[in-house]
């Protein structure tokens, strides 16, 4: 029985990278819009009364705009050994990106693609899958090394003006 518990557990590991509640502190997250490069996007993130982040605003595509991001930066996490990411979110029926960075600093991310039901979900993400890409364009790199993370980040920009909604509870590595 007790060699049976101590498997689960080694076989069960999550790290934890955010578990939004009532109380999160947001002061590492930030919105980039497509300001930087003369859009016009909107993007704001504010914590609900159910303690989940949510991601909303519209993406416009004037002034050659058409994105907005979430970002969260941390202290640089092992992540060696975890091969998926897991977010639990409820969106609005529309595609995102889901981006880490090994270094914050690095110019480039490693990126996934998803698609949110409307409902409440868990996205599963394969980390050794991610691709690298810098300024919307894919680079002739290895895909994500799974060795280093300190930054994610959420992207909305689907070539067309839109509003978007996305509610996220957690994001773990598995």
């Amino acid at each position: 029985m007790y060699l049976s518990y101590f498997f689960i557990v080694l076989t069960t590991s999550f790290l934890i990278i955010f578990d939004f509640n009532n109380t999160s502190d947001l002061s590492n997250w930030n919105v980039i819009n497509d300001g930087v490069m003369g859009g016009l996007s909107q993007g704001k993130l504010t914590l609900n009364s159910d303690g989940n982040v949510i991601f909303s605003g519209t993406v416009s595509l004037e002034n050659n705009g058409g994105f907005s991001l979430v970002r969260y930066r941390f202290p640089s996490k092992s992540v060696k050994g975890y091969t998926k990411a897991l977010i639990t979110l409820k969106g609005d029926g529309k595609k995102y990106q889901f981006r880490v960075k090994s270094k914050a600093q690095d110019p480039h991310s490693y990126i996934s693609h998803f698609v949110t039901s409307g409902d409440w979900q868990t996205i599963e993400i394969s980390l050794p899958d991610m691709y690298p890409a810098f300024r919307g364009r894919q680079l002739n790199m290895q895909k994500y090394p799974c060795l280093n993370m300190q930054e994610i980040a959420f992207l909305i920009g689907n070539k067309k003006q839109e509003n978007f909604r996305l509610e996220i509870d957690k994001i773990i590595l598995k």
